[in-house]
């Protein structure tokens, strides 16, 4: 099989579909490797390192398209790319058709073979695929709300660990998951006072078990959220249905409820997102307000950090 990898043209999207050892164990498979130059270098990978692997450079990312029987990346083709796919293409990747209904159809009229990683499932209904993005974001998403915490980019001005004297920031996650998890001992080891809420209740024991004692989980029901969004400075979405859109925990009337300054972290905004507010946003222009709330919408968080 011809392999195509192409360079990645989301905002800030510096992850590339393979690595240069990676591109060794599908030559030595026998398939043919095409990447185009450059697509390695945002994760630090050359392409010498890529042409000592076996693979072949390209020039032009349209030709990669053109001369692949699959193309293997790391985010959904964009609109400029899609017109490069071709009938019966596989094409391996990231796609959240659930919140694109515009991609999806654009790849029904492709007649694409389009294999979504976050939809992979092992024999558990595990997602192997996704589990390594979500860790990213998840530990990322703590990082970013204490940093638009701070008061010259709209924050309340509240420091996430606190000081002697002086209460730390109070951090809801809404979902248990993978990012949640991750959430929860970020924001717990950098002193923050953490609340989780999730519906499964096996996995509110295991997480009880398994989190810091500064890390309170409860059910989520509508008390328990309409209660800890009021106390809230760092809201983080983190609830996945797998293949469906998020559900929209907080509506638009809720902000109301919400501190002027607090800030919304939304990482499910690839699934459309846990807020009626949430629109997707870039790494070069990542967060918007409604009603005094600051929101970090950005759909590539783990593109900021490929390595």
């Amino acid at each position: 099989m011809i392999v195509g990898v192409p360079k990645e043209i989301k905002n800030h999207e510096y992850r590339v579909g393979i690595t240069p050892t990676g591109a060794g164990e599908f030559v030595k498979a026998g398939h043919k490797l095409l990447v185009e130059k450059g697509a390695g270098l945002g994760s630090v990978f050359t392409d010498d390192e890529y042409r000592s692997a076996g693979a072949t450079m390209i020039e032009a990312h349209k030709d990669v398209y053109a001369e692949s029987e699959m193309i293997y990346k790391i985010k959904e083709p964009l609109p400029d790319e899609r017109n490069l796919l071709k009938e019966n293409q596989i094409v391996f990747t990231y796609f959240h058709f659930a919140a694109d209904e515009k991609l999806t159809r654009a790849c029904i009229d492709r007649k694409i073979i389009a294999i979504a990683y976050e939809t992979i499932e092992l024999y558990d209904g595990s997602l192997p695929l996704l589990r390594p993005m979500s860790e990213i974001a998840g530990r990322m998403s703590p990082i970013v709300g204490a940093y638009y915490l701070g008061r010259p980019l709209g924050g309340m001005g509240v420091l996430m660990c606190g000081v002697p004297g002086v209460a730390p920031a109070e951090f809801l996650i809404l979902g248990g998951g993978t990012v949640g998890m991750n959430a929860a001992r970020i924001a717990a080891g950098m002193g923050a006072s953490v609340t989780v809420l999730e519906i499964v209740e096996p996995r509110i024991r295991y997480l009880e078990d398994v989190l810091p004692p500064n890390v309170k989980v409860l059910k989520f029901n509508d008390s328990n959220l309409l209660e800890s969004l009021k106390r809230a400075d760092v809201v983080i979405g983190a609830v996945l249905v797998p293949g469906a859109k998020a559900p929209k925990i907080i509506k638009r009337d809720m902000l109301k409820l919400m501190k002027k300054g607090a800030v919304i972290v939304d990482v499910s905004v690839d699934q459309g997102g846990i807020a009626e507010t949430t629109k997707p946003t870039s790494h070069s222009n990542p967060v918007f307000e409604v009603d005094g709330v600051v929101h970090y919408c950005v759909a590539n968080m783990p593109g900021a950090y490929p390595r």
